[in-house]
């Protein structure tokens, strides 16, 4: 073993042991460090037996085990217990000495903490970790932001431990300057949201409207997993629905119907009311959970509040073509949208992010890993400085060779009682974003007859305003005019 251990580890939750165990794998000396030390004992008696880990009981042993610049990884809770990590650690680190957050931390906390630990004297990388207890294991995603000077240091750790795809290019790669990289993550836990809402309201069509066993839906998953469709979330999606209980009947029917959530979908959708970007498929994937933990209420409400008995009298096997077709268009929407927020943040804040790269990150490691991400990768290749994925030749096309499936799947759920906010929300965006002029003429006429926040005219140049005394007694004095 090395006398001086490459990086420290501090957090030995699940994660924060896998990418241990994962660093040490690929041939790091890495040395561990958890607030409670009886934590470091049971990982070096157990999991790490053995291993080139080099145990600390405490932060004076965890910083003088580094060889400089020291590198420590912080995998702990968000929130205050980084801030206070980072004023115990501060004080025994040198000038060019590396904290990593690899945690769950929202972006503007990392912005923070950049500009603090810089003007220290030291650098600071926030960084997003996906892929789960798994990926953290074998490969995760790796989003890392903050100093770039600390990327040479830490890029070849981050770059050996990363998923790789079957090209060989890691999925990892330097996003952007302070919490560009925990704003990358937030947004890939966002679409993550509204992916696993789309399949999620597929799985009620075929059960409610269309009678689906358990069983006849896992084949259709499997077989969607084939093609387009081919996805992380819909091949567990496929094992979930074929996974028996003890008596030999599906789980899946036994699980309550009460969404968690750990909050990096509403960030994103905060965020997104920030920027002024319509974030309408990933924000109602939000709400749908929040929807589902008012059980209590929903049970209550059903015995009050009726509407249509789900049905279908059409061909199963077609309708559930349709449903297929539908959720592919959806899913384009779901990241459409998720990259015009990537932009609306760089332009925000000034970073310089690769959007074709961010795709390739996600390629492998992640929850949303999926070959729709390299059709991304292509598009960006295509065109650095699209506005929106939808006008992408290829996803263009996808969306018309779709269109008449995604409404006809809309309709009949509507029809039917059955909800499909994230499949509705997503058809309405591409509508909204496609028609030339949208009803918002009689929104500024509204706004200015009760507020006189004027309105701008089509027969006149844009940027000139105007108010109407739309009752007589309004007078000529109008608002000043303003944007949130």
């Amino acid at each position: 073993m090395k006398e001086k251990a490459d990086i420290a580890l501090a957090g030995l939750a699940v994660m924060g042991e896998n990418l241990v165990l994962n660093m040490e794998r690929k041939g790091y000396t890495v040395t561990v460090f958890n607030r409670t030390p009886d934590k470091v004992k049971q990982f070096m008696d157990g999991r790490g037996k053995g291993k080139n880990i080099i145990p600390a009981t405490n932060l004076h042993e965890l910083v003088d085990s580094l060889e400089r610049p020291r590198k420590i990884m912080l995998m702990i809770k968000a929130g205050k217990p980084v801030d206070d990590f980072i004023e115990q650690i501060l004080p025994l680190l040198e000038k060019g000495d590396i904290i990593i957050d690899g945690g769950n931390s929202h972006f503007s906390d990392t912005n923070r903490r950049t500009k603090y630990v810089e003007g220290k004297g030291l650098l600071y990388i926030g960084t997003g970790v996906s892929g789960g207890e798994e990926g953290a294991l074998k490969g995760p995603s790796i989003m890392p932001g903050g100093s770039s000077a600390a990327w040479p240091h830490v890029g070849p750790i981050f770059k050996d431990i990363s998923a790789r795809v079957e090209d060989g290019i890691p999925c990892c790669d330097w996003v952007g300057e302070a919490g560009a990289g925990h704003f990358v993550k937030m947004v890939h836990n966002g679409i993550e949201y509204g992916d696993m809402q789309l399949i999620c309201e597929s799985y009620h069509m075929m059960k409610e409207l269309l009678g689906m066993t358990a069983g006849e839906m896992q084949q259709v998953f499997q077989q969607w997993n084939k093609g387009d469709l081919d996805s992380y979330l819909v091949e567990i999606t496929a094992d979930i629905l074929g996974y028996k209980d003890d008596d030999g009947t599906p789980l899946i029917e036994k699980i309550l119907d009460t969404a968690g959530q750990k909050g990096t979908g509403k960030w994103t959708g905060i965020t997104a009311f920030e920027l002024g970007v319509p974030l309408t498929l990933i924000g109602e994937s939000v709400y749908s959970r929040c929807l589902s933990a008012q059980k209590e209420e929903r049970v209550a409400a059903s015995e009050i509040l009726k509407g249509p008995s789900p049905g279908f009298s059409g061909n199963r096997n077609d309708f559930v073509e349709d449903i297929g077709k539908a959720l592919y268009a959806a899913k384009i929407v779901s990241y459409a949208q998720g990259y015009v927020l990537l932009q609306a943040a760089a332009e925000e804040y000034g970073w310089k992010l690769n959007k074709g790269g961010i795709a390739l990150m996600w390629r492998g490691g992640c929850i949303i890993r999926s070959v729709f991400l390299g059709k991304i990768k292509e598009a960006f290749d295509r065109d650095p400085s699209l506005r929106n994925l939808m006008l992408d030749p290829f996803f263009k096309e996808k969306i018309e060779q779709s269109q008449v499936s995604w409404r006809r799947v809309v309709a009949t759920a509507v029809a039917g009682g059955i909800p499909v906010p994230a499949f509705g929300s997503g058809l309405s965006y591409y509508d909204g974003y496609r028609n030339d002029r949208l009803p918002a003429n009689l929104l500024q006429a509204q706004r200015d007859y009760f507020g006189a926040h004027t309105y701008e005219r089509i027969d006149k140049p844009r940027g000139e305003f105007f108010h109407t005394n739309w009752t007589g007694r309004g007078g000529t004095t109008a608002s000043s005019t303003y944007n949130v």
